[in-house]
């Protein structure tokens, strides 16, 4: 706890639901349309919602005041989750994503690393379960358009073995597995019917 002048401000902590969803808002703004008579004033939020356990999401909410504008962002964020495929406690593989002129490289690390990564992108990987990852944001710093790039980032990472599978259409089968079914299907001959009985035909067909 901290004292002011006035009186004493607690720190803003995370805001979390009973579904187990964490609510966290990396970025707001006032924004001004100007119209016959004056100008109208509005704020953005924009929020990133995860349950620590590979879902996150982010949205942008717009209201005349802030509170509503977190709460319409939470609903988008909550609409448009991304599982992220997490190997241990980190990502699979690294990956690049450029979202207007904004470049997010996120980069797997060794356990005990830590996150590695500043401002909204390191919101994201914490709120989706991510322990040890590297994250670098290159170009412009707009917060926009690094939470665009870090969902999308996060949305194209895949499982090495679950794509491998998916991939050779051997979902769920082992190796032991695979060797077995190709063994027996291997060792299967085909049968041929004959005709029997008075439906027989002879071979040799006479001349007349």
């Amino acid at each position: 706890m901290t004292l002011t002048r006035g009186r004493p401000r607690q720190p803003r902590a995370r805001e979390e639901d009973n579904s187990g969803f964490t609510e966290r808002v990396v970025y707001t703004r006032r924004i001004a349309k100007v119209v016959k008579g004056g100008r109208r004033l509005r704020f953005n939020a924009l929020v990133v919602v995860g349950n620590g356990e590979g879902q996150v999401g982010a949205g942008m909410g717009k209201a005349i005041v802030i509170p509503d504008a977190v709460r319409k962002g939470n609903a988008i964020a909550r609409r448009e989750m991304v599982t992220i495929p997490i190997k241990g406690s980190t990502i699979p593989h690294e990956i690049t994503v450029k979202k207007g002129a904004s470049i997010v490289v996120i980069k797997p690390a060794r356990e005990g690393t830590g996150i590695i990564a500043a401002g909204a992108m390191r919101a994201m990987l914490e709120l989706g379960g991510v322990q040890d990852v590297v994250g670098k944001s290159l170009g412009s710093r707009n917060p926009i358009n690094i939470v665009k790039a870090t969902l999308e980032a996060l949305r194209l990472l895949r499982d090495p073995e679950v794509e491998v599978q998916r991939r050779l259409g051997t979902s769920g089968q082992g190796p032991a597995q695979r060797s077995q079914q190709a063994t027996v299907e291997g060792s299967v001959e085909p049968t041929v019917q004959t005709p029997t009985g008075e439906n027989a035909e002879s071979p040799i067909s006479e001349d007349s």
